[in-house]
C-alpha cells in the first residue's frame, strides 16, 4: 500500500470517528471501561497465579520412617524414594533434627520437649519435593507404599484446595474477560455500522467510479483501530497509577509471607502493553464484524 493511499485511510477513518461523535463517545466508553476491567482482572489473575505458584513451590513431603528400621533400611529408603522420576529432591532429617525444629517452633511452649533430647520418641524422616508440585499427591502415595514408611504428610486438604482454587479464579476471570470484550466489540461493531450506512450513497458512488472492495474497506478498519486505540489511553494511565501505588503500599500484606506482588517494573508496562493490544484487536475486530454484516459492495 503506498503511503498516499494509507494517509487517505487514516484521514477518512479520523473523519468517521468525528461524524458520529455520540456513538464514537460510547464506543471509546465502553473499550475504556472494559479495559479498566480487563486490566484489573488480569492483574488479580497473574498476581494470584504468582502467589499459587509461589504456594506450589513451598510443598513437600514428608514421609516418616517407622521407629523400628535399622540404619541400611532408613539409607534404602531414601534411595528408592530419591528413584520415583518425579521426585526433585530429598532430603533426610533425622529425629534429632526434628526434635529441635519442634522445640524451635513452639517458642516457650517447646522448651518441656527439651526433656526428650535423650530418649527421642520422634521419626527419622525425609523431606521430599516434587519436579511439579501438582504431583504431590500421587508421588506421596507412592511413598506410602514403599517399605519402613510409618506415614506420609504433605498437606492433602490444604494442597488440594490450593489447586482447586486456583484452576476456579482462572477459569472464572477468563470468563468475565471474554464477556466484556465481546461488549466492547458489539459497540464498537454498531458504531460502524450506523457510519456505514451514513456513507452508503457515497460508497455506491465511489464503486461505480471503479474503487476496489478493500480500498472501501480500509477506513472502517482504521477508525475500529482508533476507537480501541483511543479506548485504551485511559485503562493504561489508571492502571499503571493504581498498581504502583498498590505494588509501594504493601505493609498491610507483609504480614503474610506468601504474598508477594509482581514487581512494578517490568509487569506494569507488560500489562500496559497487554492492554493496548486488547484495545486494537477490539477495535479491529469489531470493524471487521461491521464491514462483513453491512458493507454490501
Amino acid at each position: 500500500m503506498k503511503f498516499r493511499t494509507f494517509k487517505r485511510h487514516f484521514r477518512e477513518g479520523s473523519k468517521n470517528i468525528w461524524r458520529n461523535s455520540w456513538m464514537t463517545i460510547a464506543s471509546i466508553g465502553a473499550v475504556t471501561t472494559t479495559l479498566i476491567l480487563v486490566g484489573a482482572f488480569l492483574a488479580l489473575m497473574l498476581n494470584l497465579n504468582n502467589v499459587a505458584g509461589n504456594l506450589e513451590k513451598d510443598v513437600e513431603i514428608k514421609a516418616l520412617v517407622e521407629l523400628t528400621a535399622s540404619d541400611d533400611e532408613v539409607e534404602a529408603l531414601g534411595e528408592a524414594i530419591q528413584e520415583i522420576p518425579e521426585v526433585s529432591s530429598v532430603e533426610f532429617s533425622s529425629k534429632e533434627k526434628e526434635l529441635e525444629s519442634l522445640i524451635s517452633s513452639m517458642g516457650d511452649e517447646g522448651d518441656a520437649w527439651g526433656l526428650y533430647e535423650q530418649d527421642n520418641p520422634l521419626n527419622h524422616a525425609y523431606i521430599i519435593k516434587t519436579t511439579d508440585p501438582q504431583d504431590a499427591m500421587a508421588v506421596a502415595s507412592e511413598i506410602e507404599a514403599l517399605d519402613h514408611v510409618e506415614k506420609v504428610n504433605y498437606g492433602q486438604d490444604v494442597v488440594q484446595n490450593l489447586f482447586r482454587f486456583n484452576d476456579y479464579a482462572r477459569n472464572i476471570g477468563l470468563v468475565l474477560i471474554l464477556a466484556l470484550v465481546f461488549t466492547a466489540i458489539f459497540l464498537i461493531s454498531n458504531t460502524i455500522k450506523i457510519t456505514i450506512m451514513a456513507r452508503s450513497k457515497e460508497i455506491g458512488v465511489m464503486k461505480l467510479v471503479g474503487a476496489t472492495n478493500w480500498f472501501i474497506r480500509w477506513p472502517f478498519f482504521v477508525e475500529g483501530l482508533l476507537l480501541g486505540v483511543l479506548g485504551s489511553i485511559l485503562p493504561i494511565v489508571v492502571l499503571l497509577t493504581g498498581y504502583y501505588y498498590l505494588s509501594n503500599s504493601t505493609t498491610a500484606l507483609n504480614q503474610f509471607n506468601f504474598i508477594e506482588l509482581l514487581p512494578f517494573n517490568p509487569f506494569a508496562w507488560q500489562l500496559a502493553l497487554i492492554v493496548l493490544v486488547i484495545g486494537a484487536a477490539i477495535g479491529i475486530w469489531g470493524s471487521v464484524m461491521s464491514v462483513r454484516k453491512f458493507l454490501k459492495v
